[in-house]
């Protein structure tokens, strides 16, 4: 969470929070939200109404629950005023929304990022009788300073109780934010990693009891730096293909991004319970497009297993002047969740593949399918498609190493504007992708970057294309998801038509094209009127049950 898009545009977020007086935030029960816009998204997650930002304390549990907590202000469109907003899922499409987690105390607080942990041995001391008791680990930010705090759950990461000790870290800074703790087994060691935001340092802490902190090395000015390092992670990922484990340290950064705004970068390396050392100096971007940031990996995925990783799919240098505000009283999604290993690939190296977690849950039905394309076009009217989601996918085979020619080039459009979104690649040449959201009309700003562009070295003779469109966002995976890219969109009438093509490719290059209609994960929670109520069985604890706007005990 940044000070500085606060203090931005944000700096007008807390005078109309402020402004609001005693507008109440709900207790003990989720926030309704109505799912039915039509630019609402139906596969990515987005809060039931209000404004967004950075996922926060992401774990799986025992049972195999999803719990995405998120940067939220409940009552504004806008940031400020700053909760922990909570989700929870069974498949990380289909998600019920749960009561706010954590509570500022005063108005001049807000709780800004963190992560959570399930303290399944009790290191804490917070849970003597149980393996399933929570801790969240969050920046407690006041004009005075940023601290770090904990508040523990004892009911499987529904409410939560605050630390008596808190801080558990103070520096006396207002630049020291975003923990993320993991377990290091090595050790028998808590790690967090946290964000000396301005001095470009990432701080490296152990714990043996999540209470007590001791500072143990630092990650400084490496990669590309904007003007501040913000939300870092690390997380083991395996090497494709093998049971190799590498470190990554992913590191935010906002504002400064190389097309403006924010964006999220990542090393590869080596950590040996206190110090992380990177493969070489190169910056490596997690995404070629604009709406990817703060991105966090669940905590909990089984050994061996691929990461999890959900972002924020926004930008701070417009995310708080898009017209869902204004038009269906919400601002901001997540991206899809993601499932992440690294590739050592031609010319460049270690890369972060990044493909979206199983889709099949939220299949509807196969609505278009050629299996030899060639320099042709499929067109497809998905209007019918009640989401207005799908998801396609063109494989490539037979291409050339030498003397190649071709494209491969999608459209949606909107049968009702004329708007399209569009892309392409060249299989020539320095083999470009570009991706082109400047024919959209919905919504105008000087930092709201159109188009964009990567390059993507063929190997094997194949090349895969896939991407899914949700109403107003859109996720592109280039050749098994070595490049991706989100980039958000604001129509103002629906899309609701696709054209694949091919053209001047090489003889005996094949061409396989599939398209599938999505369901969307709300409608089944939606009563009559449209509106997704979450879940009210979760009875909340005495000390939720009596908080008022600010979660202060009344």
């Amino acid at each position: 969470m940044t000070i500085a898009s606060l203090l931005a545009i944000g700096a007008i977020a807390f005078a109309v929070v402020r402004a609001q007086g005693s507008a109440p935030v709900p207790t003990g029960v989720p926030i309704a939200g109505n799912y039915t816009g039509a630019l609402r998204p139906q596969i990515h997650f987005s809060p039931p109404e209000h404004f967004m930002n950075d996922p926060n304390g992401m774990f799986i549990d025992a049972e195999g629950t999803y719990h995405l907590y998120y940067q939220y202000n409940p009552t504004d469109i806008v940031a400020g005023n700053q909760h922990w907003g909570h989700a929870t899922s069974k498949d990380l499409y289909h998600w019920e929304n749960q009561q706010i987690a954590i509570f500022p105390d005063t108005p001049e607080e807000g709780i800004f990022s963190g992560s959570a942990v399930v303290d399944v041995n009790n290191t804490s001391g917070f849970f003597p009788n149980q393996t399933n008791g929570v801790v969240a680990i969050y920046t407690l930010n006041t004009p005075q300073e940023e601290t770090q705090e904990i508040a523990y759950s004892t009911d499987g990461g529904y409410t939560f109780t605050k630390y008596s000790g808190n801080p558990v870290i103070s520096i006396n800074s207002t630049q020291f934010r975003d923990p993320k703790v993991i377990w290091h087994a090595p050790t028998s060691k808590w790690v967090m990693v946290v964000s000396y935001a301005q001095e470009f340092t990432i701080g490296i802490f152990t714990s043996s009891n999540l209470k007590q902190w001791t500072h143990a090395s630092n990650f400084t000015n490496q990669g590309l730096l904007g003007l501040q390092y913000e939300c870092p992670n690390m997380v083991t990922i395996p090497m494709n293909g093998t049971n190799e484990l590498m470190y990554v340290l992913m590191i935010s950064i906002n504002p400064g991004a190389p097309q403006g705004g924010s964006i999220t970068q990542y090393f590869p390396g080596s950590f040996n319970g206190t110090h992380f050392t990177a493969v070489d100096n190169a910056a490596r971007i997690a995404d070629f497009g604009k709406d990817n940031y703060a991105g966090q990996f669940f905590y909990g995925t089984p050994d061996g297993q691929p990461p999890i990783f959900i972002a924020w799919a926004s930008n701070w240098e417009y995310s708080q002047v898009v017209p869902t505000g204004p038009l269906e009283n919400w601002r901001s999604a997540m991206s899809l969740p993601r499932v992440n290993t690294l590739a050592n690939i031609t010319r460049t190296g270690y890369d972060l593949v990044s493909l979206p977690y199983d889709l099949s849950t939220v299949y509807d039905t196969q609505i278009a399918k050629n299996s030899s394309l060639g320099n042709g076009t499929l067109l497809l009217d998905y209007s019918t498609v009640a989401s207005g989601a799908v998801y396609f996918e063109a494989n490539v085979t037979g291409i050339p190493t030498i003397n190649t020619t071709g494209t491969l080039n999608f459209t949606f459009t909107s049968s009702t504007t004329g708007e399209s979104l569009r892309g392409g690649f060249f299989f020539g040449g320095d083999t470009p992708f570009w991706l082109d959201r400047g024919k959209i009309g919905g919504f105008d700003n000087p930092f709201f970057t159109d188009k964009f562009s990567t390059n993507n070295i063929i190997s094997n003779g194949k090349f895969q294309l896939q991407g899914v469109i949700d109403r107003s966002i859109f996720e592109v995976f280039l050749d098994g998801g070595i490049r991706s890219a989100i980039a958000t969109f604001f129509p103002e009438g629906p899309l609701d038509q696709l054209a694949i093509s091919a053209g001047d490719l090489n003889p005996g290059v094949k061409v396989s094209v599939n398209v599938w209609g999505l369901k969307s994960a709300w409608a089944a929670e939606a009563n009559s009127n449209g509106t997704v109520t979450g879940n009210s069985t979760t009875a909340g604890n005495s000390t939720a049950s009596r908080r008022g706007i600010y979660g202060k005990l009344e």
